[in-house]
């Protein structure tokens, strides 16, 4: 699982002012310093690993429905509509580059996001190759 956390690692740093610190004893990144937006998961509350992340509206329970094999309501973030994400299933880093991207904007400041799309549209990838 230390290929699977590198990699989540890597995406959540590329990132504008993105810091890493545990939380609840896992990794955890937090967008700007202040705001959670990811938070590892491994065999936090069951025997599974994954992780945490802000999601937009009505994203969570659209996920869950249409693939409860991948994606889950995680315990006390869950009802703020907070996504569960397995890693320990076959990974598409696309999709989760997507996800993890989606969480920072649910949660950074506008200048952030605004530095992201500034990025974005000079053409420039954000993460860290995995």
């Amino acid at each position: 699982m230390d290929k699977v956390l590198e990699s989540l690692r890597g995406v959540c740093a590329g990132l504008p002012e993105v810091s890493e610190r545990v939380s609840h004893g896992e990794p955890a990144w937090f967008a700007g310093g202040k705001k959670m937006f990811v938070m590892f998961a491994d065999h936090h509350h069951d025997e599974r690993v994954g992780f945490w992340c802000a999601a937009p509206a009505g994203v969570q329970a659209d996920l869950v429905a249409a693939e409860p094999g991948r994606f889950y309501r995680p315990p006390y973030v869950g009802h703020r509509g907070w996504l569960g994400v397995y890693l320990d299933v076959d990974v598409d880093w696309d999709e989760i580059t997507e996800i993890v991207e989606d969480a920072y904007r649910t949660v950074a400041a506008k200048r952030l996001i605004a530095e992201l799309d500034r990025r974005i549209a000079a053409g420039r990838e954000f993460w860290i190759a995995r």
